[in-house]
């Protein structure tokens, strides 16, 4: 990793429409040796993908929490079930399994608190794994890098 790529993963994360032309300006490279350079980071799995930001307030999602979800079992098939469960939920955004007091700490996306509380019973108190549910609601954000 050399100065040249630190700079083409800065400008890339910053926007990833950038154009190749533009970016080799940005980093005074040669568009063919900037867009070698990339895909060889794209190639090597530095850069996983590119995807589009979208505004969740414009498109309905009033209501953000993380959710610290204790398991029953902290056999590896119950973790297996369990995360299989969530790839089903719309909602997760997010899901870590994580050291502490839980086992997983979801990012859990709903239109409002009533929507939120139908996920929560009819989604999470349907995973028998689930042992216990720790709610803690998002009431601002003051940085977030993901957008």
């Amino acid at each position: 990793m050399d100065r040249y790529n630190e700079i083409i993963l800065r400008e890339l994360s910053r926007d990833g429409r950038i154009s190749n032309v533009e970016l080799a300006e940005k980093i005074g490279l040669s568009p063919s040796a900037c867009l070698r350079r990339v895909q060889e980071l794209e190639s090597k799995g530095v850069i996983k993908g590119y995807r589009a930001i979208l505004d969740g307030e414009l498109l309905g999602v009033q209501f953000i929490a993380y959710v610290g979800v204790g398991l029953r079992d902290h056999s590896t098939p119950a973790q297996r079930a369990f995360e299989e469960a969530i790839e089903l939920a719309d909602e997760v955004k997010e899901c870590h399994n994580v050291t502490g007091t839980f086992e997983y700490l979801l990012r859990v996306e709903t239109t409002n608190l009533q929507a939120y509380k139908t996920f929560h019973a009819d989604v999470l108190g349907a995973i028998p794994q689930v042992s216990n549910i720790t709610t803690h609601v998002v009431m601002d954000s003051t940085k977030d890098e993901r957008a």
